[in-house]
C-alpha cells in the first residue's frame, strides 16, 4: 500500500511539472525489474556493466555475449543496481563452462577488494579436471566437494546457490552437491553476513565461461 502512495504521489507531481519529481519518476522508470518469477538479471550479455574487475581487469572480458575468465588473477564484483550490490539472504543462478584443467570460483557476501584473494565471504568452488581435488559444487575450505567434479568441461552446466538464515545449499544441474549449516561460533572473513558477488579469475591457464546470472533477495 505505501508504494501505491508513493507512486501515485510522484505521477501526481510530474502531471504538475514539478521537476524534483519528473527526476524520481525517471529514477524509478529505470529501475531493474524482476522477472514473474522474482528474478533478476545481473549480466546484459553485452559487456560488463554493473560489474568492476580488480587487480587485471584484461582477465575478465565478455567475448560473444559471455563472460570469459583468462589470465592472470583477477576478480569481477557485481556493483550493479540490483539490491543495491547487497544481498543477505537470496538465491543465484549462473550457467557455467569449464575448459580442461581450468579453475574459477564464485563468491558472495563479498565486497570490492583491488587485489588478492577476496578476504570477505565464501567461494563456491568451480573446478572440474584443476589439479585442486577441491572440485565444482562445493564451499571452499567449509564443505568441500572432494576429487570427482559433478559436471564435464567444455559443458554447460547451472550452479545455483541459496542463502537462506545461516544454511549455504549448492545444486549443480538441479542435485544438491553442499548443504552447510554455519556455526554460531564463525569469525573472520568466512562468514555469513550479506554482500555482493564476484567471479574469478584463477590463473592464466585457467579459462571459465559465464553467462545467464540472475539472483532473487529473499526474506530476512
Amino acid at each position: 500500500m505505501k508504494r501505491l502512495v508513493a507512486m501515485a504521489a510522484v505521477a501526481v507531481c510530474v502531471a504538475a511539472g514539478w521537476p524534483a519529481c519528473a527526476g524520481a519518476a525517471e529514477k524509478s522508470a529505470g529501475a531493474p525489474k524482476p522477472d514473474k518469477d522474482g528474478w533478476f538479471s545481473l549480466f546484459n550479455g553485452k559487456d560488463l556493466a554493473g560489474w568492476k574487475v580488480s587487480e587485471n581487469p584484461d582477465s575478465i572480458k565478455v567475448v560473444d555475449g559471455v563472460i570469459v575468465c583468462s589470465g592472470p588473477r583477477a576478480h569481477a564484483f557485481y556493483v550493479g543496481p540490483v539490491a543495491d550490490a547487497n544481498f543477505k539472504n537470496f538465491e543465484f543462478q549462473i550457467d557455467v563452462k569449464t575448459k580442461p584443467k581450468a579453475n574459477s570460483g564464485i563468491y558472495f557476501h563479498t565486497e570490492y577488494q583491488e587485489d588478492g584473494w577476496p578476504n570477505k565471504g565464501y567461494e563456491c568452488q568451480v573446478n572440474a579436471t584443476h589439479s585442486d581435488a577441491k572440485k565444482t559444487g562445493g564451499l571452499y575450505g567449509r564443505k568441500d566437494v572432494m576429487n570427482t567434479a559433478p559436471h564435464k568441461d567444455n559443458e554447460w552446466f547451472t550452479y545455483h546457490i541459496i542463502v537462506k538464515g545461516k544454511t549455504v545449499t549448492i545444486k549443480i544441474n538441479g542435485k544438491t552437491t553442499c548443504e552447510y549449516t554455519e556455526p554460531d561460533d564463525a569469525s573472520g572473513g568466512r562468514k555469513l553476513s550479506s554482500g555482493t558477488f564476484a567471479l574469478q579469475g584463477h590463473d592464466p591457464e585457467s579459462k571459465v565461461l559465464y553467462k545467464n546470472i540472475k539472483a532473487k533477495p529473499l526474506p530476512d
